[in-house]
């Protein structure tokens, strides 16, 4: 996992999302809102989960490291804001109550199931065109083990429990540094932000020029 983003950074993450679902929801734009120097211009792979009055109503994300950090809370905010099938779209009147939760993603390595830790590393299940990704804070909600987790991540690529068994199946891991704006404005969202226990769809993997992936 890289060092810890710094208080200044994560803002300017979560300030950067907020900017790109304002401008996708209420002028129907595509915003260019790049970052090009520090932390936020390393490429890296992010989540952006949208809640509304405390429902998860949006989550999109990657894995792959092909842009800078910047550019993909960007991209996945506007995706997670107008594009995820799961849920309705965000609406100009909902914009202002949405809280945004942002998970910036270590670079995914090969693991073996023994050494998987359920609520420290997310994983990434891959076996030809089926690919299943479930965020590290999914085992830690739903105190999964590490073998239930793994088979969970299995089902969501659209394969069997036991898939990670097969040898054509790749098993990759991650960490997670997960913040959100409740951290920086806590109390000022109010009682209706109180969030409950998020959904398991929260952890789809998508890209963000996709619209995400049924369940």
């Amino acid at each position: 996992m890289p060092p810890p983003l710094c208080s200044d950074d994560r803002r300017g993450l979560l300030a950067l999302a907020r900017a790109a679902i304002t401008e996708a929801v209420l002028h129907e734009r595509i915003p260019n809102l790049l970052v090009a120097e520090g932390c936020l211009a390393e490429p890296a792979g992010a989540f952006v989960t949208i809640y509304h009055r405390g429902r998860l109503r949006g989550c999109v994300g990657v894995s792959a490291r092909s842009l800078s950090l910047g550019e993909t809370v960007v991209q996945c905010a506007v995706s997670a804001a107008r594009n995820d099938r799961r849920f309705a779209a965000i609406g100009t009147g909902e914009v202002s109550e949405v809280e945004i939760e942002i998970s910036v993603l270590s670079e995914p390595r090969a693991i073996s199931p023994g050494a998987i830790e359920a609520g420290t590393h997310g994983l990434l299940v891959i076996r030809g065109s089926h690919r299943g990704l479930l965020l590290p804070q999914v085992a830690a909600e739903r105190s999964w083990t590490a073998l239930r987790f793994l088979e969970e991540t299995c089902r969501k690529a659209g394969l069997a429990p036991d898939a990670w068994r097969h040898p054509e199946t790749e098993l990759l891991a991650f960490t997670a540094e997960v913040f959100s704006e409740r951290e920086f404005h806590r109390g000022a969202l109010g009682a209706a932000m109180d969030r409950p226990e998020r959904e398991y769809a929260l952890s789809g993997e998508t890209t963000p020029e996709k619209r995400a992936r049924e369940t």
